[in-house]
């Protein structure tokens, strides 16, 4: 009996251990905080200067029942009086998944290629002329399939466009983006490539051809990008393009260096890009450093880098001739809440 009984008690507590949790609830928040210094050949810009509070996030996941999850990140520090609420919402959606296909519905990151751009922004710290000035969060539904099992996913995603609102277009009403995108995982090689059918005006589209490419080789990860943006036939390849390169080397668990560079041209004379615009030829090159000061956890990161552009572009732009950004700064990301289920 006593042998029944303590196989009984194993078993039960087996069967505890092991169930399985579903997380229903899981919060979290992260802020980042700057001291930057800019420059403009020799004159510092002031509005550019000083601390900075770049981000605060709250992001909210869990799981509403098998196969179906939801996600919502929301910005508090980009809040302007005379905006909706949603314009500070990254993403709100629900994702179903069944078997190989995965759909998702609400406001979501528009379907564009490249490593640049699918990094989150409290990772970056200077980017391509074209990051700057793309809207990239929409309304919008996708559905992705995964082809094989060696990491390949095709995705489609009818979208919001990201161009309904600016200068051009006050609250034009509905405009729309068509993407086609494929995640591709191969060992050393990781891919995110995208076409893209996007209206800059009612009935008129600019198009995409972008190649996002990463090269892992031990400690070193090259991130390496090309997007071709054309509006019409005339110099459809080349006319209108940016490159972004990213080489990072993980020194230790704790330190990383990187460099970067970012080269956004537009020698067409025709009207329809919104993100860089005719006369741009703008290049920007930098370096710096992140440091995780705690062992048990990289939550706390530091940070420490400097940039440099030159070129061309218009008055209006984010990158300017002869630039000068310098920037030291904190992230921390905070797990507040996590509530689970035994199955």
């Amino acid at each position: 009996m006593k042998k029944l009984f303590c196989a009984a008690v194993m078993l039960l507590v087996y069967s505890v251990l092991s169930a399985q949790e579903t997380e229903l609830f899981r919060l979290e928040a992260e802020v980042r905080v700057d001291y930057m210094q800019e420059y403009l050949e020799n004159d510092k810009v002031d509005a550019a200067s000083g601390f900075k509070g770049r981000y605060l996030n709250f992001r909210i996941d869990g799981k509403i029942a098998e196969g179906l999850t939801y996600s919502w990140r929301q910005r508090l520090n980009n809040v302007k009086t005379n905006s909706s609420f949603f314009d500070d919402t990254d993403w709100a959606t629900v994702n179903y998944n069944i078997g190989r296909w995965n759909f998702n519905a609400g406001r979501q990151v528009v379907g564009i290629g490249g490593y640049e751009y699918d990094m989150a922004p409290i990772d970056c710290y200077f980017n391509s002329e074209y990051w700057n000035n793309i809207a990239c969060y929409q309304f919008g539904v996708s559905a992705s399939y995964a082809v094989g099992n060696k990491g390949d996913n095709l995705l489609f995603q009818f979208c919001e466009s990201p161009f309904r609102w600016n200068a051009i277009n006050v609250n034009n009403g509905e405009m729309f983006a068509y993407n086609l995108m494929w995640f591709g995982n191969h060992g050393c090689f990781s891919s995110i490539y995208s076409l893209n059918m996007i209206e800059w005006m009612p009935g008129k589209f600019i198009n995409y051809i972008v190649l996002g490419n990463k090269f892992v080789f031990g400690d070193f990860k090259l991130d390496l990008d090309y997007m071709n943006r054309a509006v019409s036939l005339n110099r459809f390849i080349g006319g209108n393009m940016s490159v972004m390169a990213d080489i990072s080397w993980q020194a230790s668990d704790r330190l990383t260096l990187f460099a970067k560079l970012t080269y956004d041209v537009n020698n067409t004379d025709e009207i329809g890009d919104l993100c860089v615009t005719p006369g741009t030829d703008i290049l920007r090159v930098g370096g710096g450093i992140e440091y995780y000061p705690l062992k048990s956890t990289k939550n706390l990161r530091l940070h420490l880098n400097c940039c440099y552009a030159d070129g061309k572009s218009p008055v209006s732009a984010v990158i300017r001739p002869k630039q000068t950004v310098v920037d030291a700064g904190v992230t921390w990301r905070m797990k507040l809440l996590d509530l689970k289920r035994k199955n």
